[in-house]
């Protein structure tokens, strides 16, 4: 699956390479444009806190919804250059995904992690149409499929949904509520210990492309729809990637007690647990939980998609001609 994305994303680099000068001086910047769009999409994740541990793996309930604008400029008859910023929503949860009635998806079931992250995305892209207009914006074509590849920032921040409950070192109830990951290094990132992966980051390069069309409504609006893939650079979308840290050293990282805890859920999943062999208060169930153990799968890189419709505006160019005396 992941030659058929890079064979993609390098069609893609090679197709945005037709348009040379000779396009643009046959173009006249009379006949360029600008359109400024409103898209609603569905997002969707992929990566270790899914159904099955396969890049297909889709649940319609982990959906969520994404917004976004984006400004488009017709440069040459088939190439347009266009930047987005867009904000989604990913989800996952093992509890919910997972089934326990099948011998695949339990272990998922019992290691019962959840997580939701916000991604807000800044991506520019190169957007290149199956058939071309050399006329102007008016008599561009009333269906115009088209794909797109380009390059991407985004801001992440995964959060984990707890129910409450575990007693913190001070002697306090942990409260319900979602609570940012990143920081606690659930996995030994900020930890003394040996073996641990560094901090990660909360701003990632990403390369989005992906494939769409458009349908001409009138004379300066188009109603476009359109599939998108996002290539990141992380396995850490769901705060998931590595083995388990000890939850001993988790506590010497921080002494709030939260990282222990959001660290292994699996004595929250229902079978049965065992007391913490780092000396800790905190139980886990046998194969969860211990460093070592393993918590996600780190050969492959988080994904997200993006399907949803767009309302487009067109503005056109106004050139000024010669006067004349």
């Amino acid at each position: 699956m992941k030659k058929i994305f890079s064979t993609i994303i390098l069609v893609g680099i090679l197709l945005s390479l037709v348009t040379t000068e000779a396009d643009a001086q046959r173009w006249s910047k009379r006949r360029r444009y600008y359109s400024l769009g409103v898209n609603v999409a569905a997002m969707n994740y992929f990566g270790d806190i899914v159904p099955q541990a396969d890049f297909t793996s889709l649940r319609l309930r982990s959906t969520r919804p994404s917004l976004g604008l984006t400004y488009e400029y017709k440069m040459y008859p088939r190439v347009s250059f266009r930047g987005s910023l867009a904000w989604g929503r990913i989800t996952g949860d093992d509890q919910k995904s997972a089934s326990q009635n099948e011998a695949e998806n339990l272990p998922r079931f019992k290691r019962n992690l959840n997580f939701r992250n916000d991604i807000k995305e800044l991506s520019g892209a190169i957007v290149i149409d199956l058939f071309e207009n050399r006329g102007t914006y008016t008599r561009r074509p009333d269906f115009a499929p088209y794909g797109f590849i380009g390059v991407g920032l985004i801001h992440h921040n995964p959060k984990t949904y707890y129910g409450g409950g575990a007693i913190l070192p001070n002697g306090q109830e942990m409260a319900a509520g979602y609570y940012e990951l990143q920081p606690l290094g659930t996995e030994g990132q900020y930890s003394n210990g040996s073996g641990y992966p560094e901090p990660y980051r909360k701003l990632e390069f990403v390369i989005p492309f992906g494939i769409g069309f458009r349908y001409k409504l009138d004379r300066q609006w188009d109603l476009g729809f359109e599939i998108g893939w996002r290539k990141t650079f992380t396995d850490y979308l769901d705060d998931v990637s590595t083995n388990y840290a000890s939850k001993a050293d988790l506590l010497q990282s921080d002494p709030s007690g939260r990282a222990a805890i959001l660290s292994d859920r699996s004595s929250e999943s229902g079978y049965p647990s065992q007391p913490d062999p780092s000396g800790t208060p905190y139980a886990h169930v046998p194969g969860y939980g211990v460093k070592g153990d393993q918590r996600g799968d780190a050969t492959d890189k988080d994904w997200y998609i993006t399907t949803g419709i767009s309302l487009n505006y067109i503005i056109p160019v106004r050139t000024r001609g010669p006067k004349f005396r």
